[in-house]
């Protein structure tokens, strides 16, 4: 199997997924997170499907993910809806599992970027491996806002308290 088999595999895998995750889940802006890292996949397995067909293969910039503007709008939706969520307690494994597979991704592309002779496939795999880079760093944002009341009372300021 060659490199861009390979990528495309990884994009397919990921690609369902966050599909499988994004049937189960109930909150509606967490699944538009995952639909949208879905759609990211498709696209990254498109172009690496170009290019293990020998057909011309572009990343386009007005194509990239959007997915930190989408992240950043639900976290400002839900603030501004003030509404309190609950998640299922195994909720917080799954994006971890997903964030391991962004982490694989990325380490991945920019390991091959390093192998492959043409300077456009060295460019997309790169280009790649930075969406990658941005799912990740999503994903970790996601944990972070779930495990928040976990960890509130640890990380408040209770120093105006007094020592018994």
């Amino acid at each position: 199997m060659n490199v861009f088999e390979f990528a495309m595999q990884m994009e397919n895998d990921g690609r369902t997924f966050y599909l499988e995750q994004a049937e189960i889940i109930d909150s509606p802006w967490l699944k538009k997170i995952l639909v949208e890292l879905a759609d990211d996949e498709l696209k990254h397995y498109n172009i690496f499907k170009a290019m293990k067909e020998g057909k011309k293969a572009e990343y386009k910039e007005a194509e990239q993910t959007k997915i930190i503007p989408t992240l950043k709008n639900v976290f400002e939706t839900l603030k501004e809806e003030n509404k309190d969520y609950a998640f299922p307690a195994d909720s917080k494994k799954v994006w971890e599992e997903a964030l391991e597979i962004e982490k694989k991704s990325e380490e991945f592309y920019r390991d091959k970027a390093g192998e492959v002779d043409g300077e456009s496939q060295k460019h997309i795999l790169n280009k790649i491996a930075d969406e990658e880079h941005k799912h990740w760093v999503t994903l970790q944002n996601v944990i972070r806002f779930l495990d928040r009341p976990n960890h509130w009372l640890e990380d408040a300021e209770w120093s105006n308290l007094e020592d018994y």
